[in-house]
């Protein structure tokens, strides 16, 4: 337990606030930090992640047994994996000049730190964060999951 919320306060210290910029068109974020063994899949293919890597809609992180990534999205929204982690980027809509947001990340197993961003505060039910037995609605906090596999 005492390394659980060691690594929690750690991710959080991590996912310090940075300006997203998503060069590449549809991109929801970017990597910010990379540790270990963590690989993104895209359409059923697994590549190394790396930092400043793109992250898309549809997109699953896995961490490895050492593996810790932070990513920052376009709304500001930051969300760090742990170490034998894995979470699905289902949904991330971001048009502040329509006043829509939404934002679905499935959690399916490990330790997820998130620190909302501006969806949370434009769209109040846009954010969900599911689990294989729960949905968090997020309304603009810091939170940390732990998702134990079945």
């Amino acid at each position: 337990m005492l390394l659980s919320l060691r690594w929690i306060a750690g991710a959080l210290i991590v996912i310090i606030p940075v300006v997203a910029s998503a060069a590449e068109p549809g991109a929801a974020g970017r990597i910010k930090v990379v540790s270990g063994s963590v690989v993104v899949v895209r359409a059923a293919v697994a590549t190394p992640a790396t930092a400043g890597q793109a992250v898309f809609e549809a997109d699953t992180l896995r961490t490895g047994a050492n593996g810790r990534v932070g990513i920052t999205f376009n709304d500001d929204t930051r969300v760090s994996l742990g170490p034998d982690s894995e979470a699905r980027l289902d949904q991330f809509i971001y048009m502040p000049a329509e006043k829509r947001g939404g934002l679905v990340l499935r959690i399916v197993r490990g330790l997820i730190a998130y620190v909302s961003g501006r969806i949370a505060k434009l769209s109040p039910d846009g954010v969900k964060l599911e689990t294989p037995n729960a949905i968090v609605g997020v309304r603009g906090t810091t939170l940390a999951l732990r998702v134990d596999a079945k």
